[in-house]
């Protein structure tokens, strides 16, 4: 069995339109109606309105502009968008015999300026689910009111595939007009590609800078205050990560910020590495030594 109700279709009344089909071992077919109005979401919510209040829904309200879609009823019942030829009840000839009404006029082919979108493949996507081949039996759609149409009744009855209103049986009117039939078909197949990821490159981390007067304020202070206590830790913590990395202090003085006994040796190896001796190498910062630790560890230093 094919798609009954249509997932992205918005439900319009109470869902209750039809009945059981009167031929149901002939094949599925679909009649594309226009609704002789505007289009855009004021018009469909007229149209819809009007249809509901002189008994005539389709099964689908289709907006080409907007790509809205409405279901009126279940697509294996009967609709009442077609008069009937005599004793014969076109809306219920075929397996299935889907009417969809689109906002448009026949005088200006909606599939001259249509937007198809992805309601519009899933509508096809249903029809389709029902063996509904994709031809048009009838030929030809009618370019004007006044153009002589063929209405068979053997085509009709046998020959499943796309209608236009106009080639119905018992039935005058010339919707949808001159629409590219084709159309229908290539804007149910286009291959919607998701659009591919861009990789973002990675954001270099943020090169931080120190102060080296805070950090000689540190240096001097905090080796006299209690264990742990801190003068400019944002600023001793960058230090403190350096000199680890460099093998100068172990990981339990590495990112406490404050610029302890501990960290002052580190520092004063470090300046000793960097060929300071005596006073020069005291475990206080200086510019020079500062500005070769940050060389190599990457933070920039503020004189």
């Amino acid at each position: 069995m094919g798609v009954i109700w249509i997932e992205e279709a918005e439900r319009l009344g109470d869902g209750s339109i039809g009945g059981a089909m009167d031929s149901p071992t002939a094949p599925g077919r679909v009649v594309w109606h226009t609704t002789e109005s505007g289009h855009g979401n004021t018009s469909f919510v007229a149209v819809d309105g009007h249809l509901r209040r002189i008994g005539a829904e389709p099964h689908i309200l289709y907006d080409p502009t907007t790509d809205r879609l409405g279901q009126y009823g279940p697509l294996n019942q009967s609709a009442r968008a077609l008069r009937n030829d005599g004793l014969t009840r076109t809306n219920r000839t075929g397996r299935v015999c889907i009417q969809v009404e689109v906002l448009a006029r026949a005088g200006k082919p909606f599939t001259s300026y249509w937007k198809p979108g992805p309601n519009f493949r899933a509508l096809m996507r249903a029809i389709r689910s029902w063996g509904v081949p994709d031809v048009w039996p009838a030929g030809a759609l009618a370019t004007s009111g006044s153009a002589r149409t063929s209405r068979s009744r053997t085509t009709w009855a046998a020959k499943g595939g796309h209608y236009g209103h106009v080639a119905v049986p018992g039935n005058d009117h010339w919707d949808p007009g001159a629409i590219d039939r084709g159309a229908i078909f290539r804007a149910a197949d286009v291959d919607v590609k998701p659009k591919p990821t861009v990789p973002t490159k990675p954001s270099r981390p943020s090169t931080p800078t120190v102060d080296l007067s805070n950090l000689i304020s540190a240096a001097r202070r905090d080796p006299g205050l209690r264990q742990g206590g801190t003068t400019h830790p944002a600023d001793v913590k960058v230090i403190e990560a350096a000199l680890k990395a460099e093998g100068l202090l172990s990981a339990a003085y590495a990112s406490d910020g404050s610029f302890g006994s501990t960290t002052v040796s580190a520092y004063q190896k470090w300046q000793q590495r960097c060929g300071f001796t005596g006073s020069a190498a005291d475990g206080i910062p200086g510019k020079i030594s500062l500005e070769k630790l940050g060389a190599r560890r990457g933070f920039k230093v503020k004189a």
